[in-house]
């Protein structure tokens, strides 16, 4: 009787009509659901069971400017500028996406509740292999001992100078030769490339003390150059798919986790050999300064934790400044009244610290006490990473329910995006002239003295709270030094036909370059212009879409 039994329910189981009101039942269920979420959430057009993912495959080519749309759409007042990206295939906490560019929502998550917006375990493990428990990519004790230890550094003049002096032999020896080479030649040549070299050869040298040439006439690879630049690569990889996925290829070795594998035993091997050279002859570099620091034992950092430290300052240093001299050339090209201004603030300078002859102003590039009084400049440079920031979005970790200062609800285990490509296109928060490539908003009333933001939450290119960027000087200072160096010699031109469009990336890489064709500068126009002469105050729109051509 027992098996009769089983056999009547196994067949009431598998009846075809009981599992088609099943899978009719749960469907229904499934769809109500849908129903009521998305009528409460507020972005992007939501699709079942793929949540948002159609819009931003269909948009992934102008990603950081759909944001942006999404967001203003929502209003222009204070309380608004949030939506909700529900993601594909994740459960209910984890599949929401809150995207918002609020001010008062950053200052909320960078600064009042900070310890509840962590980098978070996904970020952690997408970046462990790389960077480890470097200070961009930890949390809590062990993130707090590197920011203070760190901090005692970054605060020295003496730092400040090590940069200067590193660019400007770069500039000297390398820049100025291959630019001229380029204006002979009149062949044209990949800016963002030429900066992209320059600015790891600086970091390398500030961070290890060695500088590895990339950047050199022949524009020779160098083994961990290429090694570095494809283990960011592949790690960068890890936030397109969900983690399960590239923990399966790593765990079979195929893929993009293969490269990241062959990558990491170079960069490991150099690192090794770097630090070994520092402990025999130690120097004033930042890896030697740290060598010298002390845990919250009392001992010093073992190997693998100064590798850590290295590493998250190369890759900090490296793409920022060189992805905003990029926007910054490619938007003068377009504002020529905006050039001449900065040539007229550099010519203003080196007449008082170089006399009249003009023939004199280019045969160095400007030093540290020059390069601090150019305020125009330092103004343009804030004015493009206000439109273009090198980092355009951030994301945190929600360890517990919260609510957002303009009212969104935010649960534990989801994550929050704070676009910062979007803070700088809102009218509520720019003003009407927010897309404008405006300096003067940076400057005092007669021009004179740089003046950032009352509200540090408006320009967040830099982050913000406890994790504002220690390096933000020096990044000022190497792109000063760069900009004013290449102006100086040279006037560069885009070439005509070349689209220049925003990679989807962390960082707001140019996808096809910055290729320009270099002219030499003449400086005779700058020596004494008269006031009449002085361009009005820019009100060219840049454009907020990045596909322009010439």
């Amino acid at each position: 009787m027992a098996t009769a039994m089983y056999d009547s329910v196994l067949h009431l189981q598998l009846h075809p009509g009981a599992i088609a009101v099943t899978v009719v039942a749960l469907a229904s269920a499934y769809m109500v659901w849908f129903w009521a979420l998305s009528r409460r959430l507020s972005g992007p057009p939501m699709w079942p069971l793929v949540g948002s993912l159609p819009s931003v495959v269909m948009n992934r080519k102008r990603v950081h400017d759909w944001i942006a749309d999404n967001l203003r759409a929502t209003g222009e007042a204070a309380t608004y500028q949030t939506c909700i990206l529900p993601l594909p295939f994740l459960a209910r906490r984890q599949g929401l996406v809150t995207v918002t560019c609020n001010p008062r929502n950053l200052e909320h998550i960078l600064r009042a509740r900070f310890d509840n917006y962590p980098k978070g375990p996904m970020w952690q493990a997408a970046f462990h292999d790389l960077l480890g428990q470097g200070i961009f990519n930890s949390d809590g004790e062990t993130w707090l001992l590197q920011r203070k230890t760190a901090a005692l550094e970054f605060t020295t003049r003496t730092l400040r100078q090590a940069m200067a002096r590193w660019a400007n032999r770069s500039i000297k020896d390398r820049l100025w030769r291959i630019l001229a080479d380029h204006c002979d030649a009149a062949a044209s040549v990949d800016l963002q490339d030429l900066l992209l070299r320059l600015t790891f050869d600086n970091i390398c040298g500030l961070t290890f003390g060695k500088d590895p040439e990339t950047l050199s006439p022949g524009l020779t690879e160098n083994p961990f150059a290429n090694a570095f630049d494809e283990a960011t690569l592949a790690t960068m990889q890890r936030f397109l798919f969900p983690s399960f996925l590239w923990r399966i290829k790593k765990a079979l070795g195929i893929g993009s986790e293969q490269s990241l594998r062959k990558s990491l035993a170079v960069v490991d091997q150099f690192m090794t050999e770097t630090i070994a050279a520092r402990k025999a002859t130690p120097s004033d570099d930042l890896l030697s300064r740290f060598m010298k620091k002390r845990d919250s034992n009392g001992k010093a950092f073992p190997e693998d934790v100064l590798q850590w430290i290295a590493l998250n300052f190369l890759l900090a240093g490296r793409d920022t400044s060189s992805v905003a001299l990029s926007w910054f050339f490619w938007t003068i090209m377009q504002r020529p009244d905006v050039e001449r201004k900065v040539l007229l603030e550099i010519a203003s300078v080196l007449r008082e610290t170089r006399g009249d002859d003009t023939g004199r102003w280019a045969e160095e590039p400007l030093d540290f006490d020059e390069l601090d009084r150019l305020v125009y400049l330092k103004a343009a440079l804030s004015e493009t990473l206000r439109l273009y920031p090198s980092v355009p979005q951030d994301s945190k970790y929600v360890v517990a329910d919260d609510v957002l200062p303009d009212g969104t609800v935010v649960p534990a285990g989801s994550a929050i995006t704070y676009s910062i490509y979007s803070v700088g296109r809102m009218e509520s928060i720019w003003g009407k002239d927010c897309v404008e490539f405006r300096p003067e908003r940076w400057l005092s009333a007669d021009g004179s003295r740089f003046e950032p933001v009352k509200d540090a939450y408006r320009f967040v290119a830099f982050n913000g709270g406890p994790r504002t960027c220690l390096g933000k000087d020096l990044a000022y200072l190497q792109m000063k030094s760069i900009a004013s160096a290449v102006l100086l010699r040279h006037s560069v031109e885009l070439v005509p036909g070349h689209q220049v469009e925003q990679k989807m990336s962390l960082t707001l890489f140019m996808k096809n370059g910055l290729r320009v064709n270099v002219k030499p500068r003449d400086l005779a126009g700058y020596v004494a212009p008269p006031p009449e002469e002085a361009p009005p105050l820019g009100s060219v729109v840049i454009p907020t879409t990045t596909a322009a051509a010439a």
